[in-house]
């Protein structure tokens, strides 16, 4: 079973800054695709974007230009740089993992997630 901690999450102004990172359990980090999921107060969860192994991706098109994910196979981290930050981009942030040999950005194909961290984007 795969065990995933994301951090980083915190509060910026609009047009800001954060990095978000997931860290996946040892030793199974090389088996899965990886994705980015938020959920914003009062709405239902989104994709964000997903990576694969060979760093293969697919981004939503709400944070296209803006983040930009990227993955350590050696340290099993996915990172989120998202620049630009938007009051709409307000959301608890999840990482996620699934078998899925190419980037996708349907939650269903997501076996395991972690627990979020909070993004809060101030106007």
């Amino acid at each position: 079973q795969v065990q995933l901690l994301e951090s980083g999450g915190g509060l910026v102004q609009a047009g800001g800054s954060l990095r978000l990172s997931c860290a996946a359990s040892e030793g199974t980090f090389s088996r899965y695709t990886m994705g980015w999921f938020r959920r914003a107060p009062g709405k239902t969860r989104e994709s964000v974007v997903s990576i694969t192994l060979s760093n293969s991706t697919a981004y939503a098109d709400a944070v296209k230009g803006r983040f930009t994910v990227s993955r350590d196979n050696v340290r099993e981290m996915v990172y989120l740089q998202m620049n630009s930050l938007e009051p709409e981009d307000t959301a608890a942030y999840y990482c996620a993992a699934t078998i899925s040999t190419v980037p996708t950005l349907n939650e269903r194909f997501y076996t395991y997630w972690g627990r979020g961290t909070q993004v809060s984007v101030s106007s």
